[in-house]
């Protein structure tokens, strides 16, 4: 792998150490120490296509492309796309390279509540403004960058979650069919409710977020490789999979206006847990996940999405 990685960052400079970095589920991701010191971040997709879900397709290519995108808006704290190569020649899948960058993943800065560490605060109000420069990206259709396009939201969505439903059957996944296509019928209309499509990352939970250890600040945000082209809404979900309330306080303040409390938002908040959790849910089967976090992890997603489910009923 090592002279792989040689060949690919050789553009950059001569390769002098490799990491590889864990957490991720889906890429494959190494901290590249190139002979002048410059550090970069090489990811990689999965080289079977036989475990992904159906819009998991050309992930590394949406995520570069939104890297792409971020790049003349620096409020969004995104890395720089430094090499790509979806040739598959030098790799057997597609590799992206990208800036490295500073601080730590929230996840891992060791905060408290934000009501005891302004740290916390500072952070969420940072996560809060970031959302709110994507969000102002805007699309031309909805749905993935690299996939499926609809003009209409509603046609966008419920196209998702089919595909979805169809993974799940594939896989053998029992997931509550009936219950998903009765809730998207019954709220298509809600769906309407949004009239231009904005610009998703869809997965920025404390893991996607950098700050400094030091004063709570956010300094970088990675891992858009699941943005699509949609509601802003879905971001709230995305922060929080496991919640029920979108976003804390902090968080809204730092986005600014945002309406999360009409009849229409709140259920649509409940028709992106819903999708979310199909995802949480059915990738488990596909990729193979092992460990004593995977029963609880199980239970907890299957009861988030009954809680979303009762709700839309």
């Amino acid at each position: 792998m090592n002279d792989a990685l040689n060949s690919l960052v050789a553009p950059l400079g001569r390769l002098a150490e490799v990491e590889l970095l864990t957490g991720g589920q889906f890429a494959t991701t190494y901290r590249v120490t190139l002979a002048d010191g410059e550090r970069v971040v090489v990811k990689t997709a999965p080289v079977g296509t036989d475990g992904l879900l159906t819009y998991e397709h050309d992930l590394l290519r949406a995520e570069a492309l939104v890297y792409g995108l971020a790049a003349e808006l620096p409020a969004l704290l995104m890395p720089r796309v430094l090499l790509t190569d979806f040739s598959r020649s030098l790799l057997p899948s597609d590799a992206l390279v990208v800036s490295h960058l500073p601080g730590v993943p929230l996840v891992d800065a060791g905060f408290g509540p934000a009501s005891s560490d302004p740290r916390t605060a500072r952070a969420e109000r940072g996560t809060g403004a970031v959302l709110a420069a994507l969000h102002a990206i805007e699309g031309s259709a909805f749905g993935y960058p690299c996939g499926r396009q609809e003009a209409t939201w509603a046609e966008s969505f419920t196209g998702m979650v089919d595909e979805l439903l169809e993974d799940a059957a594939r896989w053998s996944v029992p997931v509550p069919v009936d219950e998903v296509r009765s809730a998207l019928a019954r709220h298509a209309h809600v769906l309407g409710d949004v009239p231009r499509s904005a610009l998703v990352h869809t997965d920025l939970w404390a893991g996607n977020v950098f700050v400094d250890p030091g004063t709570g600040a956010v300094v970088g945000v990675i891992d858009p490789e699941r943005a699509f082209w949609g509601d802003p809404l879905a971001d709230l979900v995305g922060v929080d999979p496991m919640g029920r309330e979108p976003g804390t306080p902090a968080l809204l303040a730092g986005y600014g206006p945002l309406d999360v409390d009409s009849p229409s938002a709140r259920t649509r908040l409940d028709l992106y847990r819903m999708r979310l959790c199909l995802v949480m849910m059915i990738e488990i089967t596909p990729r193979r996940f092992e460990g004593d976090w995977v029963e609880p992890h199980r239970a907890a997603v299957t009861a988030n999405l009954h809680e979303a489910l009762a709700a839309l009923a």
